[in-house]
């Protein structure tokens, strides 16, 4: 929790210095960004990283909470650093066997992507796979989901689940 204060008081600095360079003795967003770097959340966990242009992304799952209403809901924060960006989101998952479901969020729109734990792994759904084992099953987190069909079943998933997104967009 601190280091995420931390990543926001980082934030809130920068903001204010790219308004007014002056006052902030115009901090360098590049030297911002290193800076949030090197102050990744104690309980991260790395879950991909991979060469895009000028640098590699990396994304990490932090600060995951089970919700005391439902133990089948988690509720957790995204690191995903870029080159020239670091986002922070907050994002939620469903472990339930009869509808997991990750739900996240951009500017435009609410993203309710049911998946199949154990099923067919594209491009397209790798990284919801990826945030979806990490939230409901740590211990195989940053694991390639390809290979845990296996234990989808051990745990009760049908593996036989249809995939689908439904697109909410915000006003």
């Amino acid at each position: 929790m601190q280091a995420a204060q931390r990543v926001l008081s980082l934030i809130v600095l920068a903001g204010g210095a790219l308004m007014n360079p002056c006052a902030a003795g115009a901090i360098d967003r590049g030297e911002v960004l290193e800076q949030m770097r090197r102050r990744r959340p104690a309980d991260i966990t790395i879950l991909a990283s991979r060469p895009v242009a000028n640098g590699t992304y990396t994304l990490g799952i932090f600060s995951i909470s089970t919700d005391t209403a439902d133990p089948a809901l988690r509720r957790y924060k995204l690191w995903k650093e870029y080159p020239n960006d670091l986002v922070i989101p907050t994002e939620s998952v469903n472990c339930s066997l009869d509808a997991p479901v990750r739900v996240k969020r951009d500017e435009a729109a609410i993203y309710v992507r049911r998946l199949n734990p154990g099923g067919l792994i594209t491009e397209a759904n790798r990284e919801d796979h990826l945030v979806w084992w990490a939230a409901c099953v740590p211990e195989q987190a940053g694991v390639d989901p390809v290979t845990l069909a296996g234990k989808a079943k051990e745990l009760g998933y049908s593996t036989l689940l249809v995939e689908s997104t439904e697109t909410l967009r915000l006003p």
